[in-house]
């Protein structure tokens, strides 16, 4: 349930080591229409509702990032820099912890730059209203569940596949008590990849899907660049 106001934080990942981009530059980094591909993501927070935003760095990254991607972009919202951890999931308790003063957080992976004011929104809102959200879309393409001699086992009914981006919202208390849970108990880290995860397994809530975009991309792979920047251009002409 809504209250008159909850203070709204945002978390942005950008400590990955991006090893699938076969590159010596770590994706946030790498160039997106002439500037690191990081600095979209950060616009995109700062013009939203979110009222404080925590970048989680790699370890020993933090004054560079300070001095060559915010100082130039003279953003307001940034409370700090910290260094992530080895996997994400320490990562994003980093950044939990930097921001212990909000009632709201978004968790949003900095790698995903075409991320609109519309999807934050939308995140807020269901954060706000379930206190458990995740950006998502329709899956388009069926998908095959295959055995381990890599045979098809099975054809999931495809209108119930969702393809999860982020951000994804939560009631600080309660994903900030979820993280702690699963940082005491190392056996619930096990195959942990998002944070609607963390809620599920180490909170027992339900989490609501809400809209994304297909534009909304990860930049993972090289072939993720030029289509990102290829809809950068579109977004830019008001193509989409």
């Amino acid at each position: 349930m809504r209250t008159e106001h909850q203070k709204i934080g945002a978390v942005i990942l950008a400590g990955g080591r991006g090893s699938r981009m076969h590159s010596d530059v770590q994706k946030q980094y790498m160039l997106l229409g002439g500037r690191p591909l990081i600095c979209y993501a950060l616009e995109a927070f700062e013009k939203s509702r979110a009222e404080e935003l925590v970048l989680v760095a790699g370890a020993g990254e933090e004054d560079f990032v300070r001095r060559e991607i915010l100082a130039p972009m003279g953003l307001k919202k940034v409370k700090a820099v910290v260094a992530g951890g080895k996997e994400r999931y320490h990562s994003v308790y980093e950044g939990l912890k930097a921001l212990a003063d909000c009632s709201i957080v978004l968790i949003h992976d900095g790698a995903r730059p075409l991320v609109t004011e519309a999807v934050i929104e939308g995140a807020i809102a269901g954060a706000e209203e379930f206190g458990a959200c995740a950006a998502a879309m329709p899956v388009k393409d069926t998908i095959k569940e295959a055995d381990a001699d890599g045979f098809v086992a099975g054809t999931p009914d495809r209108s119930r596949l969702w393809q999860i981006q982020t951000p994804q919202g939560f009631s600080y208390e309660l994903i900030r008590g979820a993280y702690d849970r699963l940082m005491q108990e190392a056996q619930l880290q096990r195959g942990i990849t998002d944070d609607a995860m963390v809620a599920e397994r180490c909170a027992g809530v339900r989490v609501k899907l809400t809209e994304g975009s297909y534009m909304n991309l990860k930049v993972t792979t090289p072939e993720d660049l030029p289509v990102a920047e290829t809809l950068l251009r579109a977004r830019e002409k008001g193509i989409f």
